[in-house]
């Protein structure tokens, strides 16, 4: 799949590339970005130009991993996202804010951007949100964004070669008033 590029009122989240790279190392140089996301820690130059200029774009061409940079409208990086296929018409989200830019509603904002688009061009009909337990900045985005926490897996990740538990959430087409590509029945409860 070739690279989209999506707007909101107050965003442009758009494919990282060569020319990004600086900006993604500094960036991710913020301890709670390597302690709470699945980047390396320490994070290394060479990490950040091996993302730009090969895991992003491999996973655009691959249609497995659909990486955004999450700009400002004057071209700051803020954050970075991305949707990772999991199963047929299941995709994974994950996200994290640059330092100086959280607390802004930017993320969450990227993150409805994001899945519509999913729902809508890539027949993508659930979203699934994980995070370490305790990652409470990451909880609150995907609450604001209208994921719906569906529980906690034990052992349901491993970040840096330790298992942790992990919280999960869902958001679904119909959370966002789009229809589903396949006829969805809830359990009774």
């Amino acid at each position: 799949m070739e690279p989209v590029t999506l707007t909101t009122d107050r965003l442009l989240l758009r494919t990282v590339g060569p020319d990004d790279t600086d900006a993604v190392y500094a960036a991710a140089q913020d301890p709670d970005i390597q302690r709470w996301t699945l980047v390396p820690a320490p994070y290394l130059p060479e990490h950040a130009t091996g993302f730009t200029e090969r895991t992003v774009p491999d996973g655009w061409a691959q249609g497995s991993v659909f990486t955004f940079g999450v700009f400002l409208t004057g071209g700051e990086l803020a954050g970075m996202l991305a949707l990772t296929m999991r199963s047929l018409g299941t995709a994974e989200i994950g996200f994290w804010a640059a330092r100086e830019h959280r607390g802004r509603g930017y993320v969450t904002e990227a993150t409805l951007a994001a899945c519509r688009w999913a729902f809508t061009e890539v027949g993508v009909d659930r979203v699934e949100w994980r995070a370490e337990v305790g990652n409470h900045a990451s909880r609150a985005v995907a609450e604001r964004a209208g994921f719906t926490l569906e529980g906690t897996l034990r052992s349901g990740l491993d970040n840096k070669g330790v298992r942790r538990d992990c919280w999960i959430g869902s958001l679904l087409p119909s959370d966002l008033g789009l229809p589903s590509t396949a006829p969805y029945l809830p359990a009774r409860s």
